[in-house]
């Protein structure tokens, strides 16, 4: 399955009417967060694919052209908290960041996504009887504590993503966050046990081969 992931940047050559041209054969659409609404909208709209989302810390509310106020995405799954079954992979979901002010949207503590990674666990077991396994790919926003991580708190990863990993084995972790224009770690993907963690802030082309049930 071909899949494109996008995350934190508005890319030119995406936010484009010639997307479908440059992008053929994309199965899948994965958005890792941090992205204006309208920009998710008008990918789904003119690749004609499914898309799964999670949000970032910066995400929010947005208000559109025509005055209207939307919080999701037309046409695209929330995957926040859940897991779904799709083309042959099991895919979850768990957005936002580190904590690191009083208020707003999508932060957490290390705690607060450990309990949140918690919650995930009876669908991991519905997928392993109903699949055979757990996990083929864990969507977020923040990498894991270690990985991919930029200098400064904010940017820091979650250890709970660590414990997934280590007891779960996706075979994949999507993650954005760490943006590369930043001067961020230069490592885009890193394997960790039998994890691939891949950085898909901007966006990657990814070719994950689904498996039979």
């Amino acid at each position: 399955m071909q899949i494109l992931s996008i995350s934190d940047e508005v890319v030119p050559a995406i936010y484009s009417l010639n997307v479908k041209q440059r992008f053929v054969g994309v199965d899948l659409l994965l958005g890792c967060g941090d992205l204006p609404i309208y920009y998710l909208d008008f990918v789904i709209t003119t690749l004609g694919v499914p898309c799964f989302y999670v949000w970032g810390n910066h995400d929010g509310p947005e208000i559109q052209a025509d005055g209207r106020v939307v919080d999701t995405v037309p046409g695209g799954v929330c995957l926040e908290d859940d897991s779904v079954a799709y083309g042959g992979l099991t895919i979850a979901g768990l957005g936002g960041s580190l904590r690191y002010k009083r208020e707003g949207e999508h932060l957490y503590t290390q705690a607060e996504m450990m309990r949140r990674a918690w919650r995930l666990v009876p669908r991991l077991l519905f997928n392993r009887l109903r699949y055979g396994r757990y996990l083929d790919v864990l969507m977020t926003h923040a990498p894991p504590h270690g990985i991919h991580n930029g200098p400064d708190y904010p940017h820091h990863g979650f250890r709970a993503f660590l414990w997934l990993m280590d007891h779960f084995r996706p075979r994949y972790l999507i993650h954005g966050h760490i943006h590369l224009s930043y001067g961020y770690d230069v490592a885009t993907e890193t394997q960790y046990h039998e994890t691939t963690v891949i950085n898909t802030a901007g966006y990657r082309l990814l070719q994950i081969a689904p498996v039979s049930p």
